[in-house]
């Protein structure tokens, strides 16, 4: 056994000092996180796929600018997320200014008055979201059927950050740039989904989900190793894990989630749970770090981005 230490703080640390900050602190999620970091370094030496997937809340935050850059420096080369993510990423991509700092404790009944929605303590400009959202969906649409009436729906992403590509901090912009997928398995969740089936109805447009689940398919077969940072819990979190079943589960995995697993949810299923699925890897590294995701991913991101900087160096 190792015994705790005590540590000081030097103001001038690096970011790989800090890590070992928090290994040495070891109580309580501190050991995790740096036992995240370390797995998420091996990854990205260690693994040729390399899933990251996330909810849709947090790209409503300044969150999402550290995803795109995660992209743009292809620490990961696959996404999963959720329709919301689509949405926040477009509305905030066309509206910069639709997005606003508020507070869990605002008077609800008075924000739908002055017609602004709501997430957390983030406040919506209504006329920013959904109607922009729509058009932004109804002129892709126009655009999609010229070429072809069938498209997947990571075809369908692809197309969109074409639009945005130029937008430094749009995820699918940065997707685009980088040509790696985004694959979201409940697209109809959501303003852009929804907006595809009322638009796409009247033109002939087409879906073909099949098609997503077999680039997945093939993108699991052919990986010698395949790791995961996966940020929250639901569809996004249970399709990547599900598809690394079929080549008996990731080799490397990191959870943050503050979701419990007392309940059965899927949210809230630790890594461990995982490996009775095969959905890991029984020999797999794997952490689980209990944490809100703007407080530890900026960590985490810091982290690896100076070990992927440090290896070009060398």
């Amino acid at each position: 056994m190792k015994r705790i230490i005590d540590v000081k703080m030097d103001p001038d640390m690096k970011i790989i000092d800090l890590m070992r900050i928090y290994d040495d602190i070891h109580g309580f999620v501190a050991s995790s996180i740096s036992r995240g970091a370390e797995i998420l370094r091996e990854m990205l030496f260690n693994s040729d796929l390399r899933f990251l997937a996330f909810t849709g809340n947090i790209v409503a935050t300044g969150l999402r600018g550290i995803l795109a850059q995660l992209l743009d420096s292809r620490v990961f080369n696959v996404v999963i997320t959720t329709c919301g993510a689509i949405d926040h990423d477009i509305a905030r991509s066309l509206d910069p200014d639709g997005y606003f700092k508020g507070s869990f404790e605002a008077d609800d009944k008075e924000l739908h008055e002055k017609k602004i929605h709501r997430l957390g303590n983030i406040f919506i400009k209504m006329e920013s979201y959904g109607p922009l959202i729509e058009r932004f969906t109804y002129e892709l649409i126009d655009e999609l059927i010229k070429i072809k009436k069938e498209w997947g729906v990571r075809e369908i992403l692809r197309e969109a950050g074409r639009k945005l590509m130029n937008i430094e901090t749009s995820i699918l912009g940065a997707a685009y740039r980088n040509n790696i997928p985004i694959y979201v398995p409940g697209i109809t969740d959501g303003a852009f989904g929804t907006a595809l089936f009322t638009k796409g109805r009247l033109t002939g447009l087409k879906i073909d989900l099949f098609k997503d689940m077999s680039e997945l398919s093939d993108l699991v077969f052919r990986s010698k190793s395949s790791g995961a940072l996966i940020i929250g819990g639901g569809i996004s979190k249970h399709h990547t894990i599900w598809w690394n079943q079929f080549k008996e589960g990731l080799n490397y995995a990191v959870y943050i989630t503050t979701a419990q697993e007392y309940d059965g949810s899927l949210s809230g299923a630790k890594t461990r749970e995982a490996i009775s699925w095969g959905k890991i890897n029984i020999k797999a590294r794997h952490e689980v770090i209990y944490s809100e995701a703007s407080i530890v991913l900026p960590i985490l991101a810091v982290f690896i981005l100076y070990v992927l900087k440090d290896s070009s160096r060398s």
